[in-house]
């Protein structure tokens, strides 16, 4: 079988790490470490290798198909995100509204849940999970969401997000819910 022009070249992705954060590579697993905490992810070594020298952390993958072109890059994205939210973290901001019923937000830190009470006026409160090493507060009418993964971080606002989605009305009419203000 012919192999194309393009089998044997390989593709690198650098990525820098600032000064504040620590990666380490074990295995299949690539671990950062910052102020804000640490994260892990693990990684397909059957399609890349990634290594840390200099400062840098170097992505290769020895053959330009496209599949490793787009596994390499969305990595490559991934330990960005990982780097930036260990060092900054990542921020969420939602609003509360409510027309008629008032609505009230609620944080459980033991159950790892956000209970909404009084939801359009409906007596069983919804719950909405927090994932991860994600914190959550309530101040005023306002969500804040914050940690230091970004998946984590979007993922507790999609949560909650859908847990005050209104079904089978007009939803021009019925605005009550929790909607994304800022990122």
């Amino acid at each position: 079988m012919r192999y194309p022009k393009t089998a044997f070249k390989t593709i690198t992705r650098v990525v820098e790490i600032k000064p504040e954060a620590e990666v380490e590579i074990s295995g299949d697993t690539i671990v950062v470490r910052g102020p804000r905490g640490e994260l892990r992810r693990k990684f397909n070594k059957e399609f890349l290798d990634i290594t840390v020298e200099d400062g840098k952390v170097k992505l290769v993958a020895y053959d330009d198909r496209r599949f490793n072109r787009a596994y390499i890059g969305t990595m490559a994205s991934h330990i960005k995100n990982m780097i930036n939210g260990v060092v900054n973290g990542f921020r969420k901001e939602m609003i509360i509204v409510f027309a008629h019923f008032p609505m009230r937000v609620e944080v459980d830190k033991n159950k790892k849940a956000v209970i909404i009470s009084n939801f359009v006026g409906s007596r069983a409160p919804r719950i909405a999970k927090i994932v991860g090493n994600t914190d959550v507060r309530v101040e005023g009418d306002r969500i804040i969401i914050e940690g230091p993964s970004k998946e984590d971080v979007s993922q507790t606002a999609a949560n909650i997000r859908q847990a005050t989605k209104i079904k089978d009305k007009d939803q021009r009419v019925f605005m009550d819910g929790i909607y994304l203000l800022e990122e």
